[in-house]
């Protein structure tokens, strides 16, 4: 059985687009104004995980609030619950994320997913494309002096690296992992680590992907390689190799983590819960594995 029917075919994974994608600070009625709007994620989730990096980056925590949801997501979706590392929405009072989706469109009838950047004042959704988020927590929010994690020299170069990143790495994982078929899987694994291979020839040249200073293109490649061991390894099928065992990858992740304000945004509880129990048509026992004993 797929883990989203609606999303394979042919037994491959293919994700939804993403339903809302308006502009703050280029559109009249959205005004970046701190504290009017709020970001609701996952700590579990690579996607949600990235926004949540970008924001601490900038200094944005007190100008954009933050709900975190609990990691065990069942048939009624992403919810605000009292737990560990998560909490109630002290911002609007939702439940579940859904209410959020049904208050922007009546209609909406796909998948809910994080991160959703939600505004105060319309009571409406903004946006729920974390590369649209990262990059107006950058263009609209962040001061002069805040880090730039999309320089202009950079762009052409930087665009297409993130374009390989979410379809060889980023989204290749979960090709492998909710594939349901032999064929499916296996293309998605055997271009995985093709593209992890690249990437390690690549930063045995260089520190970061791009230089000497790490851009929104590594954070990308971050987020993935910090659940590959503990999740894609095992519960994707992902295990030609692990990321330790890769000397320059595991080199990136762990310098990344290293960076100030990121190892607060780790959460490897919520992570390996989410993956393990949730998606119980990959792992119907939902146990949770105790390892892996070391990743940084």
């Amino acid at each position: 059985m797929a883990q989203f029917p609606d999303e394979t075919i042919d037994g491959s994974f293919e994700r939804q687009e993403d339903a809302f994608r308006r502009i703050i600070g280029k559109e009249a009625d959205l005004p970046a104004i701190p504290g009017r709007y709020h970001l609701y994620i996952s700590l579990a989730c690579p996607w949600a995980h990235r926004t949540l990096i970008t924001r601490s980056l900038l200094g944005l925590e007190e100008a954009i609030g933050v709900s975190i949801a609990d990691p065990v997501r069942d048939e009624r979706g992403w919810a605000f619950r009292e737990g560990p590392g998560h909490g109630p929405d002290r911002a609007e009072g939702f439940r579940f994320l859904m209410e959020a989706y049904r208050a922007t469109d009546a209609s909406f009838e796909g998948r809910v997913t994080v991160p959703v950047l939600w505004d105060r004042l319309a009571k409406q959704i903004v946006n729920n494309s974390e590369d649209d988020i990262c990059r107006m927590f950058q263009d609209a929010f962040a001061a002069p002096e805040a880090p730039n994690l999309f320089p202009a020299h950079l762009a052409k170069e930087q665009d297409a690296l993130s374009q390989f990143l979410y379809e060889k790495v980023n989204n290749g994982v979960y090709r492998a992992g909710f594939a349901t078929t032999q064929k499916a899987y296996e293309e998605g694994v055997l271009e995985l680590f093709s593209a992890l291979d690249q990437l390690e020839t690549r930063l045995s040249s260089s520190r970061y992907l791009l230089g000497e200073q790490p851009v929104e293109s590594d954070w990308r490649l971050f987020c993935t390689l910090l659940r590959f061991d503990a999740v894609y390894h095992g519960h994707f099928k992902c295990n030609l190799r692990r990321i330790i065992d890769y000397p320059c990858l595991h080199r990136h992740l762990v310098d990344l983590h290293g960076i100030p304000g990121i190892a607060g945004t780790v959460n490897l509880d919520h992570i390996k819960r989410h993956y393990y129990v949730t998606h119980d048509d990959i792992n119907p026992t939902r146990i949770v594995p105790v390892g892996p004993a070391r990743i940084f």
